[in-house]
């Protein structure tokens, strides 16, 4: 489903709507803009209670996660919005992951050394299998990589500067060697799920087995539904919880309602508001920490020469008529910090390179001199792509008409084809309103990831968005292979420079990692990554 829009109001309009929402502290501040105001009555009366037998969370063998956007499948390739990595992750591992202190440990790797500078060694654990019995093997690793390695429009691929070579040694040992040094390759791998090669496909995959904790006992990607049972095979210490259930629920004011009378038990993506709502409420706790995702009103780089988006300083000029300061106080209630550059401050790595500032009549004098008039420009996004994401859209559309530029919005539901836009393969698009999540806790992920495109990726739309500079990806590949400290950080810092000079986004802002959670969860540790070890968990009660 697509939604146009263009709402009038004028300059008070952010106001107006944000005084309003101020003073009667609605369960959602914005939930009338989104559609959600049928529901708001329910939310503020109702009360927890037990869930009630055959529905829900019921008794402490069950949990119910209740997610703001689809799981379309239990595999990364191309889907790893933040809450699908608790899921994706309980089923299958990766050879490392990113822990608390966002660094990397060991999962099925007994060890991951580097023995040279473009070789690491690897040994997997000798007590692995995965759910149906079988041992993990060097091939399922290999297959692994080339499956990856060959998914169109990949979120992860650009993500490496080349793939690693994987040159068996015996049953368990396998070296992962490169052209050039990639020093975070351990890093890098943790993002690289294990299924056992034959079952493997360079696509999501919607069953099929994995090491982790838990194995799928019934899927339904239509309706983002997935019931989660033991892995009886797992190698690992044994989850408490027997049942997962998985639910999309993509209103938040269903999701709360849903916590509040204990239909789920954990919700994910919830704003300001229903945060303080919640907060009042006996019998649920809030868990909140620094985020490493970063969300942009990201511009699209695959406009055609002539397009004034095609000039740095027109997308400077549109920044300037977006009214950052507001949008954080006034709808997000101050739970993000505006970008200070190009990555999330929260990475290793990162630098400040600049700041986004209101400025409505340099916006309009900046037009005015690059001789820009009547300028209209489309702006897209994925339902739940962030918090209040329809009510900065639509203070968007009030702030640009101030500065004499008409945008129009199209709003896609989860599940449809906003990945075709994404790709360039649809529609055209001038803004898109998205989200760039690290699970690395490493400024050279996004950067590889996001700016480091080229004429050979953009050739399969593997580019964040046409993002493509030659020198500015030269510099990032060499980062990235630079084995001396002082000299990635002098180049980091450089290309980071660099990138905001073309600025790429309108805004961008670094979220809370934020969840609700029953009282009766327990061991739930949330992570900067905006996920958490799923099988940690206890329920009780």
């Amino acid at each position: 489903m697509t939604r146009s829009n263009s709402v009038a109001g004028g300059s008070g309009f952010l106001g107006e709507v944000a005084q309003r929402s101020l003073s009667r502290r609605s369960l959602l501040r914005w939930g009338t803009l989104a559609g959600a105001g049928a529901v708001l009555a329910p939310a503020v009366t109702a009360c927890v209670a037990p869930s009630a037998p055959g529905g829900g969370a019921t008794g402490s063998s069950t949990l119910t996660l209740g997610l703001n956007r689809s799981l379309v499948s239990l595999d990364n390739k191309l889907n790893q919005f933040d809450a699908a990595v608790t899921v994706q992750r309980a089923v299958r591992q990766a050879l490392t992951e990113i822990g608390d202190d966002l660094k990397p440990r060991n999962v099925l790797a007994e060890s991951f050394e580097l023995t040279s500078p473009t070789q690491w060694t690897v040994k997997l654990r000798d007590d692995i299998k995965y759910s149906d019995g079988t041992s993990v093997a060097v091939e399922d690793v290999a297959k692994a990589l080339e499956m990856y390695s060959q998914v169109n429009g990949s979120f992860l691929a650009p993500q490496f500067p080349e793939w690693p070579t994987v040159n068996k040694k015996d049953e368990l040992t396998f070296t992962l060697d490169t052209k050039v040094p990639l020093p975070v390759l351990n890093t890098l791998m943790s993002n690289i799920l294990i299924t056992p090669a034959a079952a493997n496909k360079p696509e999501e995959l919607q069953e099929g087995v994995g090491t982790g904790p838990y194995k799928v006992s019934s899927a339904d990607r239509g309706t983002g539904t997935y019931k989660l049972v033991i892995n009886e095979n797992y190698w690992g210490e044994k989850p408490s919880v027997n049942e997962i259930n998985v639910r999309f629920m993509s209103e938040e004011s269903s999701r709360v309602v849903a916590l509040r009378s204990g239909e789920v038990d954990v919700i994910d993506s919830i704003t300001p508001d229903s945060v303080a709502q919640l907060k009042t409420v006996d019998g649920i706790e809030i868990e909140s920490v620094t985020g490493t995702r970063y969300n942009q009103l990201f511009y699209n780089f695959r406009k055609p020469a002539d397009s004034p988006m095609s000039d740095p300083k027109v997308r400077e000029a549109l920044s300037y008529g977006f009214d950052s300061k507001s949008v954080v106080d006034g709808i997000l209630g101050g739970t993000v910090t505006s970008a200070k550059g190009v990555v999330p401050q929260t990475l290793a790595g990162a630098v400040e390179t600049g700041e986004y500032k209101y400025d409505p009549a340099k916006a309009k004098s900046m037009l005015a001199d690059l001789g820009v008039s009547n300028l209209a420009v489309k702006v897209i996004w994925e339902t739940g792509e962030f918090a209040a994401d329809v009510s900065i859209m639509e203070a968007l559309v009030e702030m640009m008409k101030e500065i004499g530029v008409t945008a129009e919005l199209q709003q896609f539901e989860p599940g449809g084809d906003i990945s075709s836009w994404r790709q360039g393969k649809a529609g055209d698009w001038d803004i898109l309103g998205n989200g760039y999540g690290n699970q690395t806790g490493l400024a050279l992920t996004n950067l590889q990831g996001m700016y480091a495109g080229t004429a050979e990726k953009e050739a399969t739309r593997d580019t964040y968005h046409g993002f493509v500079f030659p020198e500015i990806s030269s510099k990032i590949i060499t980062a990235t292979s630079e084995t001396d400290q002082d000299k990635s950080t002098e180049l980091l810092t450089s290309v980071q420079k660099d990138i905001w000079a073309k600025w790429p986004c309108m805004w961008a802002f670094i979220p809370n990692a934020v969840l609700a959670r029953r009282s009766r969860v327990e061991g739930l540790k949330l992570r900067p990554t905006n996920s958490y070890q799923v099988s940690a968990v206890k329920v009780n009660g």
